[in-house]
């Protein structure tokens, strides 16, 4: 009696397990609860951030910033209050990762330069400075070596005297000076006075003491600054002068 219901018995346990290894199938081939799929928004990689430039110089233009070379990795910013002023302001800025680019390192600090202003031609005895990006390589003055990193000349040729064009004392203003290479041979004394492009374009452009009032041509910032500019300015990282009136250095 029971032997005939042994086929269909045997079909029926047939499809369960069909039916059991297809779901088990499908189940193992879908997604995890929660889990994106492969076209899925969730699925795409990670935004990327954009890269951001190398800091700039504030006040530089285009014109200015092509002039300093691409070894410069310090660089003392004179920024002029006009074509015509005789009073600017200074800033050390560093480069010491070419990714980040320049960050200002000290200042701002006040300063003078030329009794009328700043021009791009200078010439002997116009009492303007020159514009433009100039090299630091060499320093000296009066008084003893405070520790410069840049070759120092202690000489007594840097003593002067008289009076300014405000009637100020000159003495000290030459305790300590920084070459500006304008028109002058580098690696040599700031007493040097060869003069590459000629007499007639004038030299001996100095950063030195400043005596609260302008100068004949050079930059001057108090004795405190001109002591940090001679433990900072280091002949491995070339620095330089980038000097000029506000317009001219947007340029």
């Amino acid at each position: 009696m029971t032997a005939p219901r042994r086929p269909h018995v045997m079909l029926v346990i047939l499809f369960l397990l069909v039916i059991g290894c297809s779901a088990g199938a499908v189940r193992t081939t879908s997604p995890p609860h929660g889990a994106a799929g492969p076209g899925s928004p969730a699925a795409s990689s990670f935004p990327v951030e954009p890269a951001v430039p190398p800091a700039e110089i504030p006040g530089l233009g285009p014109q200015t910033r092509s002039q300093i070379p691409a070894s410069a990795r310090q660089a003392v910013v004179v920024t002029g209050q006009g074509p015509d002023s005789n009073r600017s302001t200074v800033v050390l800025y560093s480069r010491e990762d070419s990714a980040r680019g320049w960050r200002p390192g000290a200042g701002p600090w006040p300063a003078h330069n030329g009794m009328e202003g700043w021009t791009d031609h200078h010439l002997a005895n116009d009492l303007r400075s020159p514009v433009g990006v100039f090299g630091l390589t060499d320093a000296g003055g009066l008084l003893p070596d405070p520790g410069s990193l840049l070759p120092y000349d202690q000489e007594s040729r840097f003593a002067v005297s008289g009076e300014g064009f405000l009637g100020e004392p000159l003495e000290g203003s030459f305790d300590h000076v920084i070459a500006i290479n304008y028109n002058r041979t580098p690696g040599t004394s700031p007493l040097d006075r060869t003069r590459p492009l000629g007499e007639e374009r004038g030299g001996g452009i100095w950063i030195h003491v400043d005596h609260d009032g302008p100068t004949q041509a050079c930059v001057s910032v108090t004795e405190d600054r001109m002591r940090e500019l001679l433990l900072t300015l280091d002949p491995a990282k070339y620095p330089v002068i980038v000097m000029g009136d506000a317009a001219s250095l947007a340029r």
